[in-house]
């Protein structure tokens, strides 16, 4: 009996030193019901700084590389966004429309071309960040041969590198 009394004695003092072994209850998430539709998550994608900018157009007038005061707002926005990545480089294309040798629209395209590098190097960008290039009358937006044509054709496309 001295014992059984012992094992009792010890089977009590060992749960009371030791306890019970705890259950781990599980939170459960409310069921969704079968009239609720149940949306996958939002994935963004995230986007490359280059892709928020698009293809900028600069326009001149005849026989001219002079930047207008458009043009001038537009390379100053476009300033902005280019500081804020460093990482962006540019290239400006010059064109002209089809009057004129094809000598003196290359060399008009690239006065254009280098009047917009300048212009956005004087506002703070880094020369290295840019490159121009002149196709003259080679590769015109507007195919007709009168003045609303023309006016399309006479400009500087700045383009995401």
């Amino acid at each position: 009996m001295l014992k059984v009394h012992l094992t009792i004695a010890l089977a009590v003092l060992s749960i009371g030193l030791f306890g019970c072994a705890k259950k781990q209850t599980l939170k459960q998430e409310p069921a969704v019901k079968q009239t609720e539709a149940v949306q996958p998550p939002i994935q963004t994608k995230e986007e490359k700084p280059e892709a928020k900018l698009e293809t900028q157009i600069i326009y001149f007038d005849f026989d001219s590389h002079e930047l207008r005061s458009d043009a001038k707002n537009t390379l100053n926005g476009l300033s902005a966004k280019l500081r804020n990545n460093s990482k962006i480089s540019l290239a400006i294309e010059g064109h002209c429309d089809e009057r004129g040798t094809t000598e003196y629209n290359l060399a008009l395209g690239e006065k254009r071309a280098m009047a917009v590098k300048g212009y956005l190097i004087n506002s703070g960008l880094d020369k290295s960040r840019l490159q121009t290039v002149s196709f003259g009358e080679e590769k015109p937006a507007a195919a007709g041969h009168d003045e609303q044509s023309w006016a399309k054709n006479r400009r500087a496309e700045i383009k995401v590198k």
